[in-house]
């Protein structure tokens, strides 16, 4: 790993997005770009809206400084520049979500097509080899990439959770690439996980970060899902893959579940699918009790043992077909849980009382 590891591209990352927080600011009022408080927003002020350019930018200018790049550089900070534009007009006008998908997909076809970084294969998940997809990968692809997109966008709503859910994700893929001889390639995330850190910093009012409070905003929440999912493909393709396509699964696994239950529950409902509400785990979690930081800190434990269980099943070399039946299993529970979560918590209550 020491091999590998590169400090001073982790520094400027780091340095940058740090300096480029400060600058920004000033700039996010002047251009509109905060997030004024609302009845569903449980902050009182007006926030800046750009962590997530911030974060776009700096790994971009310690690629150039550095001379370290993702695999296919250029096309993933061309496709990352559009999902920011649109995250930046998403803050600032509120797009529609017909619009914003269409976006979505325009941009998840340069990562297929233009890159050629798609899946070819889902792995023996069925327990009958390798399933290999052909050109219908392609178009799996797109609608992998949206709904890794829109499951980032989608879990960020407190402080600290898109980007703590985002170093979590991170760190079990630094985790699995020493573990499986590819700690060439941990350069890229670990420029990622260092852009994050200072954000959080000034996010979570850290000491000696308070009264300089940032959001990630749309931009930011997109970029790194952008991000996440075009490491995801790259590592778990080709002929020496860092893990498999169900492991990857498991890692992102709690912002996976938690927008597909949320988007049955609105389907149910006969809403549409990306109507936002405060609905979301983290609401629930406040709804029940805990505080803004308990309830970030139980997320992302929870998000920590889905990581930890597709992390295990990697190492331990679990068949596939019982890695992925379990994820449906829990994908069902999951579900059933939030689409009944008033009754049970009333139900608990009742006992505690009782």
């Amino acid at each position: 790993m020491l091999a590998h590891l590169e400090f001073f591209p982790i520094f400027t990352a780091a340095f940058v997005a740090f300096i480029l927080l400060i600058v920004m600011t000033p700039m996010a009022h002047h251009l509109g770009l905060v997030d004024e408080p609302n009845q569903r927003k449980h902050h009182r002020d007006t926030v800046p809206l750009t962590g997530g350019v911030a974060i776009f930018m700096a790994v971009l200018i310690a690629s150039f400084v550095t001379d370290v790049w993702l695999k296919n550089g250029s096309l993933f900070f061309t496709a990352a520049a559009f999902i920011v534009l649109l995250g930046m007009l998403d803050d600032k006008f509120d797009l529609s979500p017909k619009g914003r998908l269409i976006c979505q997909f325009g941009v998840a076809a340069i990562m297929a097509w233009s890159a050629q970084n798609h899946i070819s294969s889902v792995g023996d998940i069925l327990g009958s080899g390798s399933s290999e997809l052909g050109m219908f990968g392609y178009f799996f692809t797109l609608i992998c990439v949206v709904g890794v997109i829109n499951a980032f966008n989608m879990i960020d709503g407190i402080d600290g959770l898109a980007g703590g859910m985002s170093l979590v994700v991170l760190s079990g893929v630094v985790f699995l690439l020493i573990f499986s001889n590819n700690s060439s390639a941990i350069m890229g995330p670990m420029l990622i996980i260092a852009a994050i850190v200072p954000f959080l910093a000034f996010n979570l009012s850290w000491k000696g970060f308070k009264g300089n409070k940032i959001f990630m905003g749309d931009s930011g929440s997109m970029f790194v899902g952008l991000t996440i999912v075009w490491l995801m493909v790259d590592y778990t393709q080709g002929s020496n893959p860092a893990m498999r396509p169900i492991t990857a699964a498991w890692i992102i696994g709690l912002p996976l579940m938690d927008m597909a239950a949320i988007m049955y529950r609105r389907a149910r409902k006969g809403q549409s699918m990306l109507r936002p509400d405060r609905q979301h785990l983290h609401n629930i979690f406040m709804r029940a009790g805990l505080s803004s930081r308990r309830a970030l800190a139980a997320i992302l434990l929870l998000g920590c043992g889905y990581a930890a269980i597709g992390i295990l099943g990697e190492i331990f070399n679990v068949p596939e077909s019982i890695m992925f039946g379990g994820f449906i299993v829990l994908l069902i529970i999951y579900s059933f849980v939030i689409q009944n979560i008033w009754t049970i918590l009333r139900f608990i209550r009742d006992k505690r009382t009782a």
